[in-house]
């Protein structure tokens, strides 16, 4: 099986000179990632002044430390951004040998390419001013567009929730499998998942109008029919794409329906829409952290944290990550 989560902790080599550090609601997802790597997760302080400007102090030393800073993007996503650089900042001007930036989810990694007359390319925006802040290195999960890496001059690491998606399906044991792929853009992330599972794939016809993350569904390509359809993509914001590949799955005949995502980003209408479609489950992960009153009944979340914590600690070591990838 392709890397799963539990053979990762083999070796037991003692970490030197690091320090684990969390940004205001990364507070869970360091926590355990401290606990995989038996670490004690660092002191910091944050406040806010009257005047609605950001004081962070970082309360022990972490001088020729190789430093690690975990932030989410929970919202207001804004208020994030700020109280990362200026954490970078922080530990930088306390003499940190090394500054790694831990993005489970990358800030506006939406807005990666230039599509539109007179528009940022924001992705790029955060990449250059993490750097300029004084990161030396990022660890984030399943970007948006692998292309974000290239923004970086500095060392980004990518990981992936490919295998512990696929672990969890495979654990299901579902027979008459249809990998679904919403739109002719994710054909190829759903051509991998069909080849680990062996069963074939369908492709939803897509179309989507302008900005408002509208998408018209219509038909699709392959047989679903009396089939256990499960759809894989990268993030579920609003959910409806999902709804409207939904709608088709069930106009043509899936028995059930599944759908497994790295980022439950799930914003605006998109608890209710789950809440209220023919999904029997949505799989993602805590790479954003999910709310309690978010927690419904038909949503799953599964812990990345602790490949998270392997990919530190093998940078820290100074041993490859290509091994996360691989066949074992």
């Amino acid at each position: 099986m392709k890397g799963k989560v539990e053979i990762f902790y083999l070796e037991n080599i003692e970490m030197k000179d690091i320090k684990i550090f969390a940004c205001p609601t990364a507070e869970e997802f360091t926590q355990e990632i401290c606990e995989n790597l038996k670490l004690e997760m660092g002191k910091i302080n944050y406040q806010k002044f009257s005047n609605d400007n950001n004081f962070v102090q970082v309360l022990e030393t972490v001088r020729e430390q190789d430093v690690y800073i975990v932030q989410t993007t929970r919202p207001p996503v804004n208020e994030r951004i700020m109280e990362l650089l200026i954490t970078i900042d922080a530990m930088k001007r306390a003499s940190a040998k090394n500054v790694n930036v831990v993005l489970p989810y990358f800030l506006y990694s939406r807005s990666d390419k230039k599509d539109q007359p007179r528009i940022p390319v924001t992705a790029k925006l955060m990449a250059q001013l993490i750097e300029a802040a004084g990161a030396t290195r990022v660890i984030t999960c399943d970007l948006h567009n692998p292309a974000i890496q290239a923004y970086f001059n500095i060392n980004c690491d990518r990981l992936t929730a490919e295998y512990l998606l696929e672990d969890y399906f495979k654990n299901k044991q579902l027979e008459d499998m249809v990998i679904v792929a919403t739109d002719a853009g994710s054909s190829k992330k759903a051509y991998k998942y069909s080849e680990f599972f062996k069963c074939p794939i369908a492709l939803v016809d897509k179309r989507r109008e302008g900005n408002d993350d509208r998408a018209i569904s219509s038909t699709i390509i392959g047989d679903v029919k009396n089939k256990n359809a499960v759809i894989f993509d990268d993030e579920i914001d609003t959910a409806g794409s999902m709804m409207e590949t939904v709608k088709v799955l069930q106009k043509f005949g899936a028995k059930s329906i599944y759908a497994g995502a790295t980022h439950g980003v799930l914003s605006g209408p998109a608890i209710e829409r789950i809440k209220n479609s023919g999904i029997k489950e949505m799989v993602v992960t805590n790479t954003i952290p999910l709310p309690e009153e978010k927690r419904i009944e038909n949503i799953t979340v599964l812990s990345i944290a602790p490949l998270f914590a392997e990919a530190i600690k093998r940078v820290n070591e100074e041993r490859p990550l290509g091994e996360l990838f691989c066949n074992v």
